[in-house]
């Protein structure tokens, strides 16, 4: 079987201020996600599919989907909001998708072999896909769903330029995810600590040492019809609300509670930056002109 890597694209940057999936970050033009298929193919990836929304199917392709033609297969997927299971349909004044598991069950006809899942913003370095590839080959046996998950240092996973949405994850002890609680708020303070931001307006504080889930998947396909599942139970409580999200880390988190599923724990060992805000873009240009400068990347990816 082969390797996809579904990249979640469809996001429509409201903090970023337009679409940062096809902003051009690199020395020759390259978007983050340019070196993301770079890093999936030499990690052994053969497929990209790509969840992106249809009002900007034309641009997308247009600037991206050329520059990989005849190097890797490319599909694509579409998330509407609208797109959901069984009866269910959405309020008639949600403007939004359902978040990220809402994207990866838009792709859910294309996901037949073991496939990773990243952001399309985000760059995780080529130590986590070598990681994922490794596990997607050989996963564990068992009669579980199975996955894992490339985390990340918290501190070393924030903005200077607004908070950030983390899922903090803790270990069983064994190697594999016990728990996976989304912060839809995180942020450093004037002071220099670390808070997660909770819902009644208080602060959690972090040592941002903790693991962090950077929405860096690698699973099974039997996980799409869990998946579904819990689209449904989750659209039963909360399918009327306006704002609502249906998390990927919610999901994960779901399943091992249940005791269906048994995810691995792996710790990239490569540094993470990304897009949230406009003010990052700078931050992310350096970074990557320093890979390219140590011989990490070439000057022009594809």
């Amino acid at each position: 079987m082969g390797l996809s890597l579904v990249i979640l694209a469809a996001g429509m940057g409201s903090r970023y201020g337009g679409l940062k999936q096809l902003d051009q970050m690199g020395p020759s033009g390259e978007t983050v996600m340019d070196y993301s298929v770079f890093d999936a193919m030499r990690a052994g990836f053969d497929r990209v599919v790509f969840v992106i929304r249809k009002d900007f199917e034309d641009e997308f392709k247009r600037v991206i989907a050329q520059r990989y033609a005849g190097k890797i297969n490319m599909e694509f997927a579409f998330q509407d909001l609208n797109d959901l299971p069984g009866n269910f349909t959405a309020p008639a004044d949600r403007v939004k998708p359902w978040g990220t598991g809402h994207a990866v069950y838009a792709a859910r006809h294309l996901l037949n072999e073991p496939f990773a899942v990243i952001n399309a913003d985000d760059f995780y370095g080529r130590d986590s896909y070598a990681q994922l590839a490794n596990y997607l080959k050989n996963p564990p046996a068992g009669n579980k769903v199975r996955g894992c998950i490339a985390a990340f240092q918290l501190s070393n996973t924030l903005s200077e330029n607004g908070s950030v949405s983390r899922g903090i994850c803790s270990d069983d002890g064994n190697g594999h995810l016990s728990k996976v609680v989304e912060n839809t708020k995180i942020y450093r303070r004037e002071d220099g600590q670390i808070v997660s931001k909770m819902d009644d307006g208080s602060e959690v504080p972090l040592t941002g040492d903790e693991p962090a889930s950077m929405n860096s998947w690698g699973f099974m396909p039997e996980i799409v019809g869990e998946l579904e599942k819990l689209f449904c139970s989750f659209l039963e409580k909360s399918g009327k609300e306006l704002k609502s999200e249906f998390y990927l880390p919610f999901v994960v988190d779901s399943l091992i509670n249940s005791g269906k599923a048994e995810i691995s724990m792996l710790h990239s060992r490569d540094s993470w930056f990304g897009v949230t805000y406009k003010e990052d873009r700078p931050m992310v240009q350096k970074a990557l002109q320093k890979l390219v400068a140590s011989g990490a990347y070439p000057e022009k990816l594809f």
